[in-house]
């Protein structure tokens, strides 16, 4: 029995090193409040408010470090909140998705694409893959057991990379779903 740490991640930006200039002020870096799960990856002290055509949302969480284009992670939830049909994407896969405006205190920008709902997705090291038996990009379910929600998740995109650590993450809609509390297990289902 294939066994993954299951992590709930809540909505957040990654933003660009000229959008935190935009957003923060010229020559602003972000700040690490604490380092996350994935090696190198960090959730910042700063946080920005995101707007849609029908409403925003204050204190999104920013994680670090930067990337070479900014992108908005919302639960479904939240995009039917803002007014934004996004589409499920993985991260990075921006061309042809939804903008937004993104508010700082030093200033606002508008993106005209970035604006995504995470594909729930496996984060595995080659060895890990491997033991596992699966490949990078291969579409997997995972069973999650709860006390009164267990269900299994389909369509879990496999990442693997070297600099990854194991770890399964969904929204926070799918976390509610299965009533995932923290730490989370789930079952693999090749």
């Amino acid at each position: 029995m294939a066994k993954i740490l299951v992590e709930t991640s809540a909505r957040h930006v990654h933003l660009s090193d000229a959008d935190v200039e935009k957003l923060f002020g010229k020559g602003y870096k972000l700040t690490e409040k604490k380092a996350l799960s994935q090696p190198g990856q960090f959730a910042c002290n700063e946080r920005v408010t995101v707007k849609g055509p029908k409403n925003e949302i204050k204190n999104v969480s920013i994680l670090g470090p930067t990337r070479k284009a900014t992108q908005v992670e919302l639960s479904l939830t939240d995009l039917r909140a803002v007014g934004i049909s996004a589409p499920i994407r993985e991260s990075g896969d921006l061309a042809g998705t939804p903008g937004c405006t993104i508010i700082g205190p030093a200033g606002q920008i508008d993106i005209p694409e970035g604006v995504i709902a995470a594909k729930r997705h496996i984060h595995l090291t080659p060895e890990a893959a491997a033991e596992f038996g699966v490949q990078d990009k291969q579409i997997v379910s995972v069973k999650i057991d709860s006390a009164d929600r267990s269900l299994v998740f389909g369509d879990v995109v496999v990442r693997v990379s070297a600099s990854y650590a194991p770890a399964m993450h969904i929204d926070t809609d799918e976390s509610n779903a299965v009533c995932a509390g923290a730490p989370a297990e789930g079952e693999l289902i090749v």
